[in-house]
């Protein structure tokens, strides 16, 4: 009977830590998430507000195409890199001390970005600024802890979505702030912004008094930088080497070898960064493979459709747009983006998240088609960026909705972050495979050729494609694992202690 008590017991600590007390009576939940949200689309601005402006600061710095594009991989890589790192730590030492750790490191990344005056320098501030990427887990993991249960479903799909709206809206603003002020205002506006989140962050979110006991795995962190690197690198400099090269076959073999290190590193640890025990779930791997194939699609878009559409004629396509004219074609896409995310959640309930999520990576290939083959007019390019804004936008909410019903309620935050940093790790790849591909064909003033973006687009089409094969195969009906609340805890010592 003491036995079964202290097994009780035990069972009933475990459960409290898994399902913490709900302290949002102090301070309204409501406020909770509206910093939480001014802190993502602070993160999500980063990820694209320098996109438009490539050409520019390719001028600025003196610098080759290829090289530019790493301001935009350097921080995809950063972000895939700290993102687990930063969730596990804010589980360990508290979520909001972490949190305005990140946005105040993100903060010097922007300043030290507005001060660059070098690539290599510039490069380095972007990486700072992806530490940021740590902010999606910590800002889920918030989530749980401190809104009400029946709130957290709708508030990771919303989160989710302000993710890749800001990522559009970043394509938009970029060219105004040139225009009106000058491109190092592209850093110094976003320095603002996450300053006043980590200030509003240490003021507001409550500490969560949750802990899970455990260590970050550094191996299983430089394995995972190293084989993203190694990647990369010769993704992105195969043009120059040649893709037979044997740097460039070296490169590939040392990922795949470290790749398969660091997998192996993950199962024997007992603090993976990414909890390959929970990746088995038919419906995480799943959606999670998913999530890769759409994140090479859709990150790889803020980076090279501004400069497609300030392209010439001469050259074959564009339409010599300024920068803040690239934008507003862009903009559709945010607007479609934000309306399908937010529609989601209900059509989920309609027709299920699986659904929602395979028609999203349909309507993203259409677009990405229309974009390799009918781009001669304008309204090509704005029926592309709309469908593509809806494609993506119920893509990336009902994976969220999938994720969230497919594991223990504890899990939340620590699933749906490694969701994100998996399309963060398919933005990264997908960025460094489309510079690849653009910088293989060009004109003899250097400048992309039409037939560099047409494949580059229709490659990407075929990520997204598969993105939606992925979501086929997610098992139709996956029951949640319901956490017992108190009283249930309760009845169930009640009952084993009668039963003795």
């Amino acid at each position: 009977m003491k036995r079964n008590l202290n097994s009780a017991s035990r069972g009933r600590t475990s459960a409290l830590n898994e399902s913490p007390p709900q302290k949002y009576a102090a301070v309204p939940y409501q406020l909770i998430y509206l910093v939480l949200a001014l802190a993502i689309t602070a993160y999500s601005l980063l990820q694209s507000l320098v996109a438009p402006v490539l050409p520019l600061l390719q001028q600025d710095l003196h610098t080759d195409r290829n090289t530019v594009t790493w301001i935009l991989t350097a921080y995809l890589l950063a972000a895939a890199v700290a993102t687990p790192i930063l969730g596990r730590i804010g589980d360990m030492i508290g979520k909001k001390k972490v949190l305005t750790a990140v946005l105040i490191i993100a903060c010097i990344g922007s300043i030290l970005g507005a001060l660059a005056s070098s690539i290599t320098l510039m490069i380095v501030a972007r990486a700072i600024q992806g530490i940021a990427g740590g902010v999606i887990p910590l800002a889920f993991g918030i989530i749980r802890d401190e809104l009400p249960r029946d709130k957290v479903t709708g508030a990771v799909g919303v989160i989710s979505a302000l993710i890749g709206v800001g990522g559009g809206l970043g394509l938009v603003l970029g060219g105004p702030i040139v225009d009106t002020l000058n491109a190092h205002w592209l850093f110094w506006i976003p320095a603002i912004t996450i300053g006043v989140a980590a200030i509003a962050t240490h003021l507001i979110i409550p500490e969560s008094p949750v802990r899970t006991p455990g260590r970050v795995s550094w191996i299983a962190a430089v394995l995972l930088s190293s084989w993203l690197i190694a990647l990369l690198v010769a993704i992105s400099e195969a043009p120059k080497w040649g893709w037979a090269s044997s740097p460039v076959l070296g490169l590939l073999v040392l990922a795949a070898i470290l790749a398969v290190l660091w997998m192996k590193n993950e199962l024997r640890s007992a603090s993976p960064l990414i909890d390959m025990a929970m990746m088995r779930i038919p419906a995480v791997w799943t959606t999670n493979l998913a999530a890769l194939l759409i994140g090479i699609a859709m990150y790889s878009i803020f980076a090279f459709v501004p400069a497609f559409l300030q392209g010439t004629p001469e050259a074959g396509y564009g339409f010599n747009s300024s920068i803040t004219e690239s934008g507003l074609i862009v903009l559709p896409l945010s607007m479609a983006f934000l309306l399908a995310g937010i529609g989601s959640g209900p059509l989920s309930h309609r027709v299920g998240a699986k659904a929602v999520l395979v028609a999203g990576s349909g309507a993203a290939t259409v677009s990405l088609l229309i974009l390799a083959f009918a781009h001669s007019e304008i309204w090509q390019v704005v029926l592309s960026m709309l469908l593509m804004g809806t494609g993506f936008g119920l893509a990336f909410s009902s994976m969220s909705g999938i994720i969230v019903h497919a594991v223990p309620s504890h899990q939340t935050g620590s699933a749906s972050g490694t969701n994100a940093n998996i399309r963060t790790i398919g933005g990264a790849i997908g960025s460094a495979m489309m510079a690849s591909v653009v910088t293989a064909h060009l004109l003899p003033d250097g400048l992309p050729a039409e037939s560099g973006y047409t494949t580059g687009f229709a490659v990407l089409a075929v990520a997204s494609a598969l993105g939606g094969a992925a979501a086929l195969l997610i098992p139709n009906k996956h029951t949640p694992i319901v956490i017992p609340n108190d009283a249930q805890l309760a009845h169930a010592t009640s009952t084993a202690t009668i039963s003795n």
